[in-house]
């Protein structure tokens, strides 16, 4: 496998997009390789990469079905939900506190507050 060409940030040329970029135009990659990296200069660290398809390859968004719909509502639902108190709480809960912000922080009991 020969080398992938490598573009400095911002210098791509046309015909090239990342998924993301694909994705905006309605389409997807389709299951071509990468054709190219983009890559973005890091002060200290090593840059970062992004990888580049060819618009004229990538191939067209399937379309949502009825199933898909539902799956996904499915799997958004179960992230609503709350493992401690087993509600719903209304938004995604934030997998760094792990359970609703309810209980999560409780609120000090009236002894406490007194104090």
């Amino acid at each position: 496998m020969g080398a992938l060409p490598v573009f400095r940030w911002r210098l791509a040329p046309d015909g090239y997009a990342t998924r993301r970029q694909l994705r905006a135009q309605g389409l997807r990659p389709g299951g071509q390789d990468v054709a190219a990296q983009l890559e973005r200069p890091r002060r200290r660290r090593s840059p970062l990469v992004a990888y580049l398809y060819r618009i004229d390859l990538a191939k067209p968004v399937r379309p949502m079905t009825p199933g898909r719909w539902a799956a996904l509502a499915k799997a958004n639902a179960a992230r609503r939900l709350c493992p401690t108190c087993r509600r719903d709480a209304g938004y995604v809960i934030p997998p760094t506190l792990g359970m609703c912000t309810p209980c999560a922080f409780p609120e000090p009991s009236p002894e406490l507050r007194s104090a």
